[in-house]
Formats: C-alpha cells, sequence, structure tokens
C-alpha cells in the first residue's frame, strides 16, 4: 500500500485544501520545536546554575578540608577553644605561632593568595569566636619564601637518574628566569596517570637578563655538580637549552636529550596551517573584529584575544570561538541573536562565512593534535610509544571528513617525532616527552603572585619550589628551623639580586629627593 500519491491529481482532496494542511503542519511543528527548544534552554540554565554551585562548594570544600582540624575540635570542646592545636600546641622555636597554624596559612595561601588567606582565616577565626592570632600576610608570605628554600636545597642524590626539564620564564623588562625542575626516572607515573606538580622538585632558579648558551650551560654544570647529571634533560626547541646538555654525562653516559612534544605540534601547525595567506587574512580579520563588535550589543560575540607569542599553542580557543560564530551566522533564530538585525550581523561577523571550508580544516588538524597531547600527557615515553600514538591518532581521524590531508600530514609528523625520540632509548627504558607541568608550574606562580605577576620578578621567587610540596606540620617544622629569614634575605641577595621593583623604588626614592633638595 502506498502512503504518498505520485501525482497531485491522484489527492481526492484540493489543492486548496493540501496546502493548508501542509501549512498547518508546518506550523505543528514549528511550535514543537520552540517548545523542544525552549526545554533545551532551561535544561541548559539549570545545568550552568548547577555547574556554578557545584564550583562554589568545592572551593567551600577545600577551605573547609584545610580548616576541619580547628572545626572538629571546636565541636568536640562545645565551643571552647582550649582543645585547640593552634593555641594547645607549643609554637615553633624562635615563633609566635605553631606549626599548625603556620602549615594552614601556607596551604591556604597556595590556593588563593597572601592576603586573601588572611582575611579568610581570620573570618573563621571571628565565626568560631577562637582566641587565636591570625598571622600577617607578609608573615604567611616569609614562611613560604623560607619553606621554598629549604626545598630548593634538598632534592636529589648523585646516584640517582633523574629528568630534568628546563625552560625560561619572563615578565615584564628584559630578565628572564631559568627554571629547572626534575623527577627521579624511577618516580615516573605508569602508563595511563600523568604528572602532578607534588611528583617534581624545583632544582634550579636563576634570573639573567642574557641567556646564551654558554650561560645555560654554565648553570647546568653548576646544578650536575651539585646532584649529578641527569639521565634525560626534556626542554622545547630552544638551541640555548638543547646544545649545553649534549656536553652532559654521568657514570660514561651522555645525557638523552628531548624535545617537548606541545612545543613541537605547534611548530607543525604553524607551518601547516599558519604560513598560508588565507590563515593571515583570517586573523587580520579576527583582529579587526574584535574592535568592532566589543563594545556593542555583539560583545558576547567578542573574539578571545589574540597571543602574539605561542599563537599555535593556543590555537583551539579561537577556532572553537569561530565555529560558534559560524553556527549561529547561519541559524537566523538562535537565542544568542536576539535583539540582534540580520544586518548588523552580517555587517560586523559576516566575513567569517568565507573561511567555513578553511576552519573545518584547521579545526581538524587541532582535533588531531589535542588528541596526541592528552595521548602523551598519559604515555611518557618507552619503545613502542610511537605504534601506539599512530592507532590513537588514527581513532581520532576516523571520523573526519576524507578530504582532510592536512590533518593527516600532522598525524605523520607527530608520530615521526615521537618515534625518533624512542629510538634514544633502550629496552626497558621509560622518559617524559611532555613540559606541561612546567607550564603549570608557571601558571600556579603566576596565580600566587597575582596582579604584581605584572611587576616583574621579585623575591617571591624562593616560595615557588613550595608549590611542588605538600605542607604538613613535619615539613614546616623543619624548613623554618632549618632556613632562618637571615638565610632567606642571603639567598635572595645571592640568586636573585636587584629585582625590577627594587630598581623602580630606587628611582622614585632620587626623584623625591631632588624634588625636596
Amino acid at each position: 500500500m502506498r502512503l504518498f500519491q505520485t501525482r497531485p491529481s491522484d489527492y481526492k482532496s484540493s489543492h486548496y485544501e493540501i496546502k493548508r494542511n501542509l501549512i498547518k503542519s508546518r506550523d505543528r511543528q514549528r511550535r514543537r520545536a520552540e517548545r523542544l527548544r525552549g526545554r533545551v534552554d532551561a535544561l541548559e540554565a539549570e545545568n550552568q546554575r548547577l555547574c556554578r554551585e557545584l564550583k562554589q562548594a568545592e572551593e567551600q570544600l577545600l577551605l573547609a578540608r584545610k580548616l576541619q582540624e580547628i572545626e572538629d575540635v571546636t565541636s568536640d570542646n562545645h565551643g571552647s577553644p582550649g582543645g585547640s592545636p593552634l593555641m594547645s600546641e607549643t609554637p615553633i622555636a624562635g615563633h609566635c605561632f605553631t606549626a599548625t597554624m603556620i602549615a594552614l596559612c601556607i596551604n591556604l595561601a597556595k590556593q588563593i593568595g597572601f592576603r586573601p588567606a588572611r582575611r579568610a582565616l581570620q573570618i573563621v577565626v571571628d565565626s568560631l569566636k577562637l582566641n587565636v592570632q591570625v598571622p600577617s600576610h607578609d608573615a604567611i608570605r616569609n614562611w613560604t619564601c623560607r619553606l621554598g628554600v629549604g626545598e630548593l636545597q634538598d632534592t636529589f642524590h648523585s646516584d640517582q637518574d633523574v629528568l630534568w626539564m628546563a625552560d625560561h620564564s619572563s615578565q615584564i623588562g628584559s630578565e628572564k628566569v631559568l627554571l629547572i625542575i626534575g623527577i627521579a626516572v624511577e618516580d615516573l607515573p605508569e602508563r595511563g596517570q600523568t604528572l602532578s606538580l607534588e611528583d617534581v622538585k624545583v632544582l634550579a632558579i636563576v634570573p639573567g637578563e642574557r641567556w646564551k648558551k654558554e650561560d645555560v650551560g654554565r648553570e647546568y654544570q653548576k646544578l650536575a655538580a651539585r646532584i649529578g647529571a641527569p639521565r634525560y634533560l626534556l626542554c622545547d626547541g630552544a638551541t640555548e637549552l638543547r646544545d649545553p646538555a649534549e656536553t652532559l654525562e654521568k657514570d660514561g653516559r651522555n645525557t638523552i636529550v628531548l624535545g617537548d612534544f606541545k612545543h613541537h605540534a605547534a611548530n607543525i601547525l604553524e607551518k601547516q596551517i599558519g604560513r598560508s595567506e588565507r590563515f593571515k587574512a583570517f586573523i587580520t580579520q579576527v583582529g579587526l573584529t574584535r574592535n568592532r563588535v566589543q563594545q556593542t550589543e555583539l560583545s558576547h560575540f567578542s573574539p578571545p584575544p589574540l597571543k602574539q607569542k605561542s599563537r599555535f599553542m593556543n590555537l583551539a580557543s579561537l577556532l572553537r570561538w569561530a565555529s560558534m560564530v559560524s553556527h549561529h551566522l547561519s541559524d537566523a533564530h538562535s537565542e544568542a541573536r536576539v535583539g540582534i538585525t540580520a544586518d548588523r550581523m552580517n555587517e560586523k561577523l559576516g566575513l567569517l562565512r568565507e573561511y567555513r571550508g578553511d576552519l573545518v580544516c584547521w579545526a581538524a588538524c587541532q582535533k588531531v593534535i589535542d588528541a596526541g597531547l592528552s595521548f602523551i600527557h598519559h604515555e611518557g615515553l618507552s619503545r613502542g610509544t610511537g605504534k601506539r600514538l599512530r592507532a590513537c591518532l588514527k581513532e581520532a581521524r576516523s571520523d573526519l571528513p576524507e578530504c582532510h590531508q592536512a590533518a593527516d600530514q600532522v598525524a605523520a609528523q607527530l608520530v615521526e617525532f615521537v618515534e625518533r625520540s624512542e629510538r634514544q632509548l633502550g629496552n626497558g627504558e621509560r622518559a617524559w616527552l611532555s613540559t606541561e607541568i612546567l607550564e603549570s608550574l608557571f601558571g600556579h606562580f603566576k596565580q600566587l603572585e597575582g596582579q604584581h605577576s605584572k611587576g616583574g620578578f621579585t623575591s617571591l621567587l624562593a616560595a615557588l619550589p613550595s608549590l611542588c610540596c605538600p605542607v604538613d606540620l613535619a615539613r614546616v617544622r623543619n624548613r623554618l628551623l632549618q632556613v632562618s629569614t637571615t638565610k632567606l634575605k642571603q639567598w635572595v641577595k645571592a640568586n636573585i639580586g636587584s629585582t625590577l621593583t627594587t630598581r623602580r623604588t630606587a628611582a622614585y626614592r632620587e626623584y623625591v629627593t631632588a624634588q625636596t633638595g
């Protein structure tokens, strides 16, 4: 039995009735689609609300864990502070505060900063009506720096096989910091796991205004003389970091120098798409678009800021934005376009339409790189890693259109890089191929600096090693007795010298002196 006739004349109803029924059916489907869209929007709004509540709950849980001892003791004693370890415990020799209070302050500061830690702790103490003095933010900063210097002096022994990671970090001014972190080869995570900050140790923090090969080589030799040369050294493609390591050796074995997977992937992506005229034109349009829409009713379509440095290591967010805008350009009824006329949408963002084909290709390349990064972060490097990576990338490309030859080329070059790296290792040896943990450490340090990260490096560099260790009572007691405030000042003077803030303060002092005579 046929459901539909082949010719209009086969229907008994008139053309008018057929059209009317089709229009009514269309209207019903439209109303149904609108109801479903409204339900989806409501569910998305509810999901966003729940995500916000979850984030707030996680933050409160983090603070609650840090203060659990205080709350438990207070509850057990019915509000009596007599049993609190913050008061019953004997203060550390030469200090006014107990190890519990100092550890609590440092842990809070690592999460939210020095001043917020002091204010948060004061709120808790006042709420629980505890007769406890709260340290100043300067004291918390001093303790954290002393803990960091103590950690820096206690790293590895010369008989251990260690993997070093080295990189430079710069802020305002010409000064750069050479940071070297390390992990014992035997402590590398198993396959399927990745590195955490507590797995590594900071080995060297060296500020300097010029970093040529001989300068980096000098610091490598100094560190090797203290703890032994590394079995592996992992860094990006900078020759001033790679070449000096080739002279290091231990027990007759030369140090194996490995490259960072993410930096290499960014270089591949730049060669594959970044040098094309289409991509350059796209970047120009993105820069103009940001200026066009950020002060208008289209501000929620504003693109992310363009990064002049390491652009191809952070391209995913830009491509995701372009795909999002392209979607809303195609959907005239999207909720995001409410209150925006079609003319305005086309005037400000319509140029992206001509890049839709390019965006599909670029996004495919980025998807391959993201899959490779996730694999390497959980795999490490050993014999056979390249073969497993090839299978992983093949699966990632399985749902891409066949026309994306660029994505296949990116995948082939990534596999070639890993296979070339693994050939330097012997059977049974294992290393690492990602400096993501080093980048994460820089990020955590900038978070600790807060707005001061825009003012150049300061003596707070001494606190950087404290970000890589759990702060417990035993560690606090040992490190603060090991490193006094005087020793901290000596370390800062010997390793950091005159900071940008110091020079700026001296310039203002000289100006004031000249003005006042």
